[in-house]
């Protein structure tokens, strides 16, 4: 399906500030969104199965070696350990669930845990299976899609123009071949990127143009949440109408593709997420992040159905992985094991399900760097002016 505006209309779109035309821009994006697929929706959880330690110098990363920021360790989860996050996302209402991993790309032995955890993941649950586990091989794509997964994510970041600025050690052009592989194997693609890294209006448009020739699936959009003691630490967060207004052009752009809203949408958007929502999203991210957290799973189940939406699972969810119309979904009518216990932790409890999704605060360690080699571009690591800290003695948001 072609974009619903041009590259020009974008340019024009992306330069308004008042409020009543960036509302009036959700209002067409809200259309688009709903002819398309109607009330339906796709709500994502993820757990970080191995986190810290990632020898690239991402900008915004701080499990890069190059950053100053004290690194979240997560060693390989077993593939059991991944199967338990999987059964907390699906009793707390996710349709999906994704396992990701640091680097560019895993072990031999790391990449089997990954597919035995998908294995128990398709046969234990109705979730929908994602993966997002660095560059890849077609062979390693096709083992994925054997092993259950439906659809793998490996985002662009930004515009190719602005890519060197965000990376320097992983190629635009590896990350290109790697989504190729995964469409030789069948599998949907899940690409996005992140917002307000230091690129311009005119590159975002360039960024979502560049998404629309890519075709993905799914497009998350993440905002920066700055990671002191990174390249971006010091940046300010986005202001939330700004990045509302984003949402609605690249929903614009790509009429038909899967747009969820993931990692720093709290920090950037608060109060206006449901707004966000309207702007074109079909889900987003549920409960936390990789190293940072987010919302409860009834705040956002609440944002979705306060405009009217379906969060319904439906029993062949584990089986097809995009949402349609076919029989039922529209209804809601979702016969579940766990739907009772969305809102009732201490009867799940009691029924043996722990509604208890991937927690960093809790999960992940943070390490002090030996020697931190300088980065490759020859950039500084940013920290706020105050270096405000935490009472734990981190800076905020880690």
């Amino acid at each position: 399906m072609p974009s619903l505006i041009t590259r020009e209309e974008a340019r024009r779109l992306g330069e308004i500030t008042d409020h009543a035309e960036i509302e009036a821009l959700v209002e067409r994006a809200w259309l688009a969104r709903q002819e398309q697929f109607g009330d339906a929706t796709d709500l994502c959880s993820l757990v970080n199965a191995k986190s810290g330690g990632c020898a690239e110098d991402c900008g915004f990363c701080a499990q890069s070696r190059f950053a100053e920021a004290e690194t979240p360790l997560h060693a390989m989860m077993e593939p059991e350990q991944i199967l338990e996050h999987a059964r907390a996302a699906e009793a707390a209402g996710a349709h999906r669930f994704c396992m990701v991993t640091q680097g560019q790309g895993l072990s031999k032995r790391d990449f089997e845990k990954i597919l035995e955890g998908a294995r128990l993941v398709a046969s234990e649950t109705n979730l929908k299976r994602c993966a997002s586990v660095g560059h890849m091989s077609p062979t390693r794509a096709k083992q994925l899609k054997e092993a259950g997964i439906q659809r793998v994510h490996h985002n662009v970041e930004t515009a190719e123009s602005y890519y060197p600025e965000v990376s320097s050690t992983v190629r635009y052009e590896g990350r290109l071949r790697t989504i190729q592989a995964v469409e030789e194997a069948g599998l949907e693609t899940c690409v996005g990127g992140i917002l307000n890294l230091g690129e311009s209006r005119e590159q975002r448009v360039e960024m979502a143009f560049e998404l629309a020739k890519i075709n993905p699936t799914s497009v998350p959009i993440n905002l920066l949440n700055p990671r002191p003691g990174t390249k971006f630490g010091d940046r300010d967060h986005m202001d939330p109408w700004e990045a509302v207004k984003w949402i609605a052009i690249f929903r614009l752009v790509l009429p038909e593709a899967l747009f969820r809203l993931c990692g720093g949408r709290v920090e950037n958007i608060g109060e206006l997420q449901a707004l966000a929502v309207k702007a074109g999203l079909n889900g987003v991210m549920m409960g936390n992040f990789l190293t940072t957290l987010g919302s409860t799973p009834e705040e956002d189940r609440t944002m979705f159905t306060d405009l009217g939406l379906n969060i319904a699972r439906q029993p062949d969810n584990g089986t097809a992985p995009r949402p349609d119309n076919r029989s039922g979904w529209l209804d809601g009518e979702t016969p579940d094991v766990v739907e009772a216990f969305l809102d009732t932790p201490e009867e799940a409890a009691a029924a043996g399900i722990e509604i208890k999704l991937w927690d960093p605060a809790e999960q992940l360690r943070f390490a002090k760097k030996g020697v931190i080699p300088e980065r490759p571009d020859g950039a500084p690591n940013r920290w706020p002016d105050d270096r405000e800290l935490t009472a734990s003695g981190l800076p905020h948001g880690l």
